[in-house]
């Protein structure tokens, strides 16, 4: 089989991990879990030559320097500087376009956590037999709860290696979400996705041809600097955001999906965080000066001054720089909606 190409997706600004995550450096260049970045993790898992390509990284302006500063050396790597935020279709589109039509695409966010690297690397071959069938093929990710912060993925009939998408499900309520659980047939919709780059477009210009041919024009008006790639901004600012679910996946008649249990997180908040880091026997997850007494699931975060706590249960306390955060972890969804994340 040829290689198949990783297209890593640097957005969005993490504003749930506030105040760690802030709009100069969010959280995928951040080392949350272990000594490396995600954005670090995500690269360094799509680097055996076996099987993979040099990748390209899709990033904003912004964070086009921490882009370069975080990759390992090594040449081949593109990066491609979007003139402003469209969503992961256009996001996706632009990269599509600056490789072979032939290419598979391995489209991974940047700011995710996969404890089991093998069953990742598995799932990633069986994506690629699909895709070079010119299947659509998202990364099932087996539930472990009923969660509601995830759209779902409802398997349909058998393939050799995956199956087909019976439907994409919305975010459920906790009922619903137990349901989903228990039936055995839904799996969390983690973003990860695989695709040959000419029939992703070729799906692209079918069900919104608009877009399309907005990011063909950026890409035909572009701009290379060194390892960069600059899409027209004109072209590109008349593109209207959507993502590749509701553009592209949802209206397909060649979704598939991949079923995989392989440790993973989105990292969504800090709750997320909690669950994916190692813990002491108490449930509880501590960086920096920290003595915590008779507390259980406890997560505790400083960059200077000690943290200590008695008697807290499901609570998260973060300090960084002349922040302070305090929340349960039932509320941590919400941080992203204070002042103090939304401005930074």
């Amino acid at each position: 089989m040829s290689l198949i190409h990783p297209v890593i997706l640097c957005g969005g600004s993490g504003t749930r991990l506030w105040p760690r995550s802030r709009k100069d450096k969010p959280k995928p260049f951040l080392p949350l879990v272990g000594d490396q970045t995600l954005f670090q993790q995500t690269v360094a898992r799509t680097t055996d030559a076996a099987l993979f390509a040099a990748p390209t990284i899709v990033t904003g302006a912004a964070h086009a320097a921490l882009v370069e500063e975080q990759l390992p050396d090594g040449g081949g790597v593109q990066i491609i500087v979007e003139p402003s935020a469209r969503n992961t279709a256009a996001a996706i589109a632009l990269a599509a376009l600056r490789l072979p039509e032939d290419a598979v695409m391995l489209v991974c966010p940047s700011d995710h956590y996969i404890a089991d690297i093998p069953a990742f690397h598995a799932a990633t071959e069986a994506a690629m037999r699909l895709a070079a069938q010119d299947y659509l093929v998202a990364f099932g990710i087996t539930p472990t709860q009923p969660e509601t912060g995830f759209g779902y993925i409802r398997s349909g009939a058998a393939l050799d290696g995956g199956m087909q998408i019976a439907e994409f499900v919305e975010k459920p309520d906790i009922a619903r979400a137990t349901q989903f659980l228990a039936d055995g047939n839904y799996s969390w919709n983690g973003g990860i996705f695989a695709f040959r780059a000419g029939h992703f477009l070729k799906e692209l210009a079918s069900h919104r041809p608009e877009l399309a041919r907005h990011v063909r024009r950026s890409v035909e008006s572009g701009s290379e600097d060194g390892a960069r790639f600059h899409p027209d901004a004109q072209s590109f600012a008349a593109i209207t955001p959507e993502s590749v679910d509701y553009a592209v996946m949802e209206n397909t008649g060649r979704a598939a999906m991949v079923p995989v249990s392989m440790g993973w997180s989105d990292i969504g908040n800090w709750h997320a965080l909690h669950d994916a880091r190692q813990k002491d026997a108490h449930g509880n997850s501590a960086t920096g000066e920290v003595e915590l007494l008779d507390c259980t699931n406890v997560l505790v975060e400083t960059d200077g001054p000690r943290i200590s706590a008695i008697g807290l249960s499901d609570i998260a306390i973060v300090i960084d720089g002349d922040e302070v955060l305090v929340t349960t972890m039932e509320g941590a969804q919400r941080v992203g909606k204070l002042g103090g994340a939304k401005s930074q």
